[in-house]
């Protein structure tokens, strides 16, 4: 069965077509995020990219922010009347398959871990998303980009897209080396991937070996083990 794995994002909407063996069938498109970023807006662009796509079967959606069985529950990056809406039901009403739905950096890590031990994943992007994972299980809606980090800002403030147009790319680098550095005695993970569209302008070389940028796409790809 072919899954139609929908990313939403601060800046853009994204949609790829997968089979069941991960291969993809239609190619990754991308839709600019409406503004404001309500949800109706929103489901828009997805019907928009849904019909594009050709044949699927189910939906696999990631989103900013918390969702609880199918509901988001909040997102910062995007809309308040996120707040409480059946994001999953909604969509299976349009589009008239089943569908899934889970925080964005939650399913991008679903794409790239091992699934060995404790392993996190950290995306850089509009905001920073954060996913953990024990054993290859998903640990869902740790919210760790809004806890305090430092100087009385949190992780998100600190490398989210705002901080890097407002301080540019060297220091913002340098923020994000130090939120890596903070975060490893405290989750003790094996591997953290960074992903999200501004880890391209992160050193691999500076890195700490069990820590590796990942490509943008796995937020798409990890929608196909959503459904297991």
């Amino acid at each position: 069965m072919n899954t139609l794995c929908i990313d939403i994002g601060g800046s853009g909407i994204k949609a790829i077509t997968l089979d069941a063996r991960g291969q993809v069938v239609h190619d990754r498109v991308r839709i600019e995020t409406p503004h404001p970023a309500t949800p109706a807006a929103c489901l828009a662009v997805i019907e928009q990219l849904a019909s594009a796509q050709g044949k699927f079967g189910r939906v696999s959606i990631g989103f900013p922010g918390v969702v609880v069985d199918g509901v988001t529950r909040s997102a910062p990056n995007l809309h308040e009347e996120w707040a409480g809406f059946e994001l999953a039901a909604e969509v299976g009403k349009r589009l008239g398959k089943p569908v899934r739905a889970a925080n964005d950096a939650g399913v991008q890590g679903l794409g790239v871990i091992e699934g060995k031990g404790v392993e996190a994943v950290i995306t850089l992007g509009t905001g920073m998303g954060f996913g953990l994972y024990v054993d290859g299980r998903y640990v869902p809606n740790i919210e760790l980009a809004h806890h305090p980090f430092r100087n009385r800002k949190t992780y998100e403030e600190r490398v989210g897209n705002a901080a890097l147009l407002r301080i540019g790319e060297q220091r913002w680098a340098g923020r994000v080396m130090k939120v890596v550095e903070q975060l490893a005695p405290i989750i003790n993970y094996r591997k953290l991937y960074l992903g999200g569209g501004n880890s391209r302008l992160l050193d691999p070389a500076k890195l700490p070996e069990n820590v590796v940028i990942v490509d943008n796409v796995a937020g798409l790809l990890g929608g196909l083990r959503l459904w297991g």
